[in-house]
């Protein structure tokens, strides 16, 4: 016997489901990977109302300096970001900012300096089932430039350019790595690639900053390195002020 349906569950499925509608969310959604960071973000958010709680998955919509802003942890990894995504784009948020962070592929990028994804190479194994081999998933291009501006503004060291997105993090060997190195990419994280090619498919803008918190190339790690940690919580005033730039304030 054949499936009854198309597709067993889809992104609209899942939005029906945690009953999101339209109008209950913003014209911009800021998406944190971890709760934590999450928590943070929704301190500085006014009248933070709770969308919904699925599995671990919580999103919440305030407002900032009178915008209406929608906030979730959106996943650590490829396979949960792109149940998150899926349900961002059919609420038809119009704008993401993914907050994450990410490994540096250049020596000269330190732990606590910042990335902007531009484009992205795709290592992971969700996309495949969105886009053929040759599609280019790239960030918008108006949400990385007022990023960069906003980051640069702060006095931050901020990079920008190619990614690379893996599921793999246990398996990041000097051939791979150096292999990715030569197609151009500055950073590896687990997530962008997932949560930009989904947007890309809904025609939803999106964009992707992330904080250093090791180097790949020179072996450190900082996940307790202070300068990580500030660069964390600098992410968050980075896509507020990122927000207000873009309303044209």
């Amino acid at each position: 016997m054949q499936m009854q349906k198309e597709v067993h569950l889809t992104g609209k499925d899942l939005t029906q489901m945690v009953q999101l509608r339209p109008q209950d969310v913003g014209k911009y959604a800021i998406v944190p990977g971890p709760k934590d960071r999450l928590d943070v973000l929704i301190k500085k958010l006014e009248n933070p109302v709770k969308n919904f709680s699925f599995m671990e998955y919580t999103m919440y919509t305030g407002t900032f300096q009178g915008i209406k802003i929608t906030a979730i942890n959106g996943g650590r990894f490829s396979t949960d970001t792109s149940i998150t995504t899926e349900v961002m784009c059919n609420a038809n948020i119009q704008n993401i900012i993914r907050i994450g962070t990410c490994g540096a592929l250049d020596a000269n990028i330190k732990v606590g300096d910042l990335v902007i994804v531009d484009k992205v190479i795709r290592g992971d194994g969700v996309t495949p089932y969105y886009v053929d081999k040759n599609f280019q998933t790239v960030a918008d291009k108006k949400i990385s430039d007022t990023l960069y501006e906003v980051a640069k503004g702060m006095g931050l060291n901020v990079h920008r350019g190619t990614t690379w997105t893996t599921d793999a993090l246990l398996r990041e060997t000097r051939e791979i790595v150096e292999a990715k190195r030569k197609e151009g990419a500055i950073a590896v994280d687990m997530v962008s690639s997932a949560l930009l090619t989904i947007a890309q498919t809904y025609n939803i803008k999106a964009g992707s900053i992330l904080a250093v918190s090791d180097n790949v190339i020179t072996g450190e790690m900082g996940f307790m390195n202070p300068l990580y940690y500030m660069a964390e919580s600098n992410l968050i005033n980075i896509a507020l002020e990122t927000v207000n730039k873009l309303e044209g304030r």
